[in-house]
């Protein structure tokens, strides 16, 4: 919810050169094959010279440069160079950074040979796995069959209904559904079908298959009930460029209104979106000219032909990222401003809602501060970094403005603080409900729920019986409760919904286990280990998921196939959970490996934060650690030969350094948006959200950072005269976290530094989606088992 859209929109990763001049594509078609070439692909499929095309040869503008340090002559004084609090030394003069494909940039994407190039390089990369087309069907086919395709999600209670979603076989996207809640349980009692209602009763009140007719791409955001259950309020994007629509939604009669702008019949463009404490009033997040979302409004009377908005706050910063919440108990809307390092909170009553506009604040904003707040008993429960804890402590006050100096820490019956800050464990997410506060956090590198009661201040950790495993809160919207529900799943044990009681952990009920037809737990094992990194002192933990059969081969002393996933940034984590769709590689003989490297969050915030962590002047942390990882799986179980890796956005950041760095660890790699031109991003705050990421990645403007930067910036790094892995980078047109040019960019330089590598560098751009691949979950899994394909084609396992 709150915390898991902070977490993406943090990642947004968007950057590159200033726009350009519009060139042609200069196409230089590299020596033709003799007609007679025929190529013995691994299927033992043969493949003829009319099968397979030459790559597109983008042209190379030489005196194309990007400049970092203090702005160029022509640059626009209103966008910075810098945040307005940084110290920091510009470059002076600035610096020029080569950009020779810096001309693929296209901000309206409209420029049409710069589609026909990218249409070329998806025309490439189909001709390279047209023999693959019967391992694309098997890898689909696999998908589905591992998945229960008509299935609906846990039910929750919200004000007199139970509210879940369904999927239907042959239907690419959800229903959401309700039905009346006549006790405080429910038992399902369903066949099965599509035609059969999952509780009785049942409303299916928004079916985005309906919404997404005729349309190339849908994605729902956040769909909300109003107070009194009669309308919904819901967020939809058309395009994948995460610029959402707001639509009201009644009930009873099926109306459905778009909302468009006071005065205008342009259509709400937000971000965010929340119900005030009646159906008379909404909110809503708008984003500025670079996509960042920075104003909340209220809007009342929207059903009149003449709403009122209200702007109730704005952040001008562009260092912060903002979003909306309600507390949980209803009292409050929030308003939260924060920056990778900074955060801040304003509030508004619900109570005073109709006559009250002006928004107060928790905390004002300290340097390097960062603190989150929910509203329980009349008390902000506060968890922050405040005083330089490397982890966040949980701290309370009485609910009034600027508290920081009333905080206190919530200790147990002994007087001892739960959540101290310290290395022992990391504090996450608070739910504070009538009696008790649930508390999600890490120890010991695994995901942790604790209960604490207000009333006897004892707090205790939900145990479970693997030893390392995914856990968490599923949705609750009411806070006078007896029990919670959690997900738990394992890298073996698919998803289940259990029920615990808030008084008697021990009391617990499975309301739902995910369906996997075919699936043998017994047939599978998992492990998790530690790997020490170069530094001779840290400790990678990596989580490890094979077939029993594969790994009696292992113990028999024979080489076998790896592939290693990773992504460390953002202090985000990378979980040891279930999905379906590793196990199409696991039963080819792979063995699937997770690296929780340094710049996740795994080991709490000290695994991400400067000095020992991977941010700004120790961001190579990340990239070594993976290679170490890599390094250990050759050394143990494979050869580079058959060894694969993969990574999205800043994972593609990831594997596109590691590849630079140790090129011959690997076999092929899978670069999926991945954000590789760094340096040149990183200095052009025109860009949407670049000004955002100095304080992840530093700023390349800064004397500080450039050099460093430079040195792990892949676009920067491809070496000459080596041998690179066979590369599979992917990319969505309407992407506005990783833009479209950055995949086009490094494809292009990977060709052009070794134009004689003997494995394939290939590129696949969705000209319809966005930064999360497809909407539809059909096409989501063919895309899958495109990139499946190529993957086991390249480790000789098409077969």
């Amino acid at each position: 919810s709150k915390q898991i859209t902070t977490m993406f929109k943090s990642a947004a990763l968007v950057l590159l050169s200033r726009s350009s001049h519009s060139f042609l594509i200069h196409h230089t078609p590299r020596r033709s094959l003799p007609l007679c070439f025929t190529h013995k692909m691994s299927t033992q499929t043969e493949v003829t010279q009319n099968d397979v095309i030459s790559p597109p040869v983008a042209r190379r503008d030489e005196e194309k440069v990007c400049f970092a340090g203090v702005g160029p002559a022509d640059w626009d004084a209103k966008m910075p160079r810098q945040s307005n609090d940084s110290s920091e030394k510009l470059l002076d003069p600035p610096v020029a950074i080569p950009d020779p494909y810096g001309w693929l940039r296209d901000d309206t994407r409209e420029n049409k040979e710069i589609l026909d190039y990218l249409r070329a390089e998806n025309e490439y990369s189909q001709s390279m796995t047209t023999h693959l087309k019967g391992l694309q069907d098997s890898l689909y086919d696999e998908f589905l069959s591992s998945i229960q395709e008509t299935d609906y999600t846990t039910p929750r209670s919200r004000e007199g209904f139970w509210y879940y979603t369904r999927t239907f076989k042959g239907e690419s996207y959800s229903a959401y559904c309700r039905a009346p809640k006549t006790s405080d349980t429910f038992s399902i009692n369903w066949d099965g079908t599509k035609e059969s209602p999952i509780m009785p009763g049942e409303e299916v009140y928004l079916n985005v298959n309906e919404l997404a007719k005729d349309k190339s791409y849908c994605s729902v955001g956040r769909v909300k009930p109003s107070p009194s259950q009669t309308y919904i309020a819901y967020a939809v994007d058309f395009s994948g460029d995460e610029k959402y629509e707001m639509h009201v939604r009644n009930l009873e009669t099926g109306e459905d209104v778009a909302l468009t702008e006071v005065g205008s019949d342009d259509l709400l463009e937000i971000d965010g979106l929340l119900w005030g404490k009646d159906d008379d009033t909404l909110y809503y997040m708008t984003m500025d000219e670079f996509h960042r979302p920075y104003r909340l409004y209220q809007r009342k009377d929207w059903k009149s032909d003449a709403p009122a908005d209200t702007l109730l706050k704005e952040e001008l910063d562009d260092l912060f990222w903002c979003s909306s919440y309600k507390s949980l108990d209803g009292k409050y809307i929030f308003f939260d401003t924060a920056s990778k390092e900074t955060s801040e909170v304003w509030y508004l009553s619900t109570e005073e809602e109709s006559s009250v506009t002006e928004m107060k604040c928790v905390a004002k904003r300290r340097n390097k501060v960062l603190y989150e707040v929910e509203h329980g008993d009349d008390s902000w429960y506060v968890w922050t970094n405040v005083d330089g804890s490397p982890n966040m402590k949980l701290m309370s006050s009485p609910a009034t403005a600027d508290s920081a100096s009333n905080w206190e820490l919530v200790e147990d019956a002994n007087g001892t603080p739960v959540f101290d800050g310290s290395l022992a464990k990391s504090l996450d997410s608070v739910t504070v409900l009538n009696t008790h506060a649930v508390i999600e956090g890490r120890e010991g590198g695994i995901p942790r729920v604790w209960v604490y009661s207000k009333e006897t201040k004892k707090m205790k950790m939900l145990s479970f019986d693997e030893d390392a495993y995914d856990v968490g809160m599923l949705a609750h919207f009411e806070a006078d409760t007896k029990s919670i529900a959690v997900s738990y799943d394992s890298l073996v044990t698919p998803p289940s919904s259990i029920e615990i009681s808030l008084d008697d952990d021990s009391q617990r009920t499975v309301l739902k286990t995910k369906a996997v037809p075919g699936y043998d737990k017994g047939s599978y094992g998992c492990d998790r280990m530690e790997v020490l990194s170069r530094d001779g002192d840290t400790k990678i933990p990596i989580s490890v998921v094979y077939s029993n059969e594969t790994m009696e081969k292992v113990k028999a002393g024979e080489r076998v196939p790896v592939h290693l996933y990773g992504y460390g940034s953002y202090g985000a984590c990378m979980e040891a959970d279930f999905d379906t769709t590793r196990l199409p590689l696991i039963k080819r003989g792979m063995i699937y490996v997770i690296a929780h490297i340094r710049g996740g969050g795994e080991m709490g915030r000290q695994w991400y934060e400067e000095p020992n962590g991977a941010k700004y002047l120790c961001k190579k942390n990340t990239f070594n650690d993976f290679v170490d990882v890599a390094k250990f799986l050759v050394d143990t179980w494979t050869t580079p030969e058959m060894l694969s890796c993969e990574g999205r956005s800043a994972g593609g950041l990831l594997i596109g350094a590691s590849i630079n760095q140790a090129p011959e660890l690997f076999k092929c790699a899978i670069l999926g948006v991945p954000f590789v031109d760094v340096a040149v991003t990183m200095t052009d705050s025109t860009i949407p959200l670049t000004s955002g990421e100095w304080v992840e990645w530093g700023n390349p403007n800064e004397e500080k950072y450039h050099q460093y930067m430079m040195e792990y910036s892949p676009m920067n790094n491809v070496q000459k005269g080596k041998t690179y892995p066979a590369c599979w980078l992917t990319g969505g047109l309407n992407d506005p976290r990783v833009a479209y040019w950055e995949p086009a960019k490094m494809t292009a330089t990977l060709r052009h530094a070794n134009p004689n590598n003997e494995n394939p560098i290939c590129m696949k751009l969705d000209l319809s989606a966005g930064h999360f691949s497809a909407s539809d979950r059909y096409k989501y899994f063919r895309e899958l088992a495109y990139d499946y394909s190529f993957l086991l084609d390249q480790l000789k396992l098409a077969n």
